[in-house]
């Protein structure tokens, strides 16, 4: 008998060989990260002054795919535990706009400034100081660190447009995990 064989059939002994596998099991979740290029910004300005780069509001499209793009995130069944924002004004006005959308908490939004002009490690290491008890994050950054972020993880997702929201889904113990993960899914969604 199965039991017999692996020492399972009188005693304890069994347990050495079940307990791992409910560890292992009971530690892997997946993980979800939706990584969110901020929203078009304005160009125009009044004569004679001219916003820093990081100081620029989001133009009438951008005012208009933001919010979108939260219902549809809304609409996916997806609902974030935090949210992490660059500093700059497009970024915050996109995030703000994506976490009205989603009825979430104002704590649920993040500010950080090491996200305004960040590369895909530099991304990949604020994500990776996310608390390993959350399961689900959006972050809201810029280009061209979120597009090379996403062909990154992806292979596939080679240009994100203002707004474009890509979904990745990994089986991971942390956070510190997904550069180094396979995604389990993958899903691009644009404005447009």
């Amino acid at each position: 008998m199965f039991w017999d064989r692996y020492g399972m059939g009188m005693g304890w002994g069994w347990i050495w060989v079940i307990l791992p596998l409910l560890l292992i099991v009971g530690a892997i979740v997946v993980l979800v990260i939706l990584l969110t290029r901020t929203s078009a910004g304005s160009t125009h300005h009044p004569p004679g002054s001219s916003p820093a780069d990081h100081d620029r509001p989001l133009n009438d499209r951008g005012r208009h795919d933001a919010p979108e793009m939260g219902r549809r995130i809304r609409e996916r069944g997806i609902a974030p535990d935090a949210i992490l924002s660059s500093t700059a004004v497009r970024a915050r006005s996109t995030a703000e706009a994506i976490a009205e959308q989603l009825g979430v908490a104002a704590e649920t939004l993040t500010l950080d400034e090491r996200l305004y002009g960040s590369s895909p490690d530099t991304i990949l290491d604020v994500v990776a100081e996310l608390d390993d008890e959350l399961t689900t994050a959006v972050v809201v950054a810029h280009d061209p660190g979120m597009s090379d972020l996403a062909h990154r993880l992806s292979g596939e997702i080679d240009h994100m447009p203002t707004c474009g929201v890509a979904e990745f889904r990994f089986a991971a113990w942390s956070w510190s995990e997904i550069a180094e993960s396979e995604p389990l899914e993958v899903h691009l969604d644009t404005p447009r």
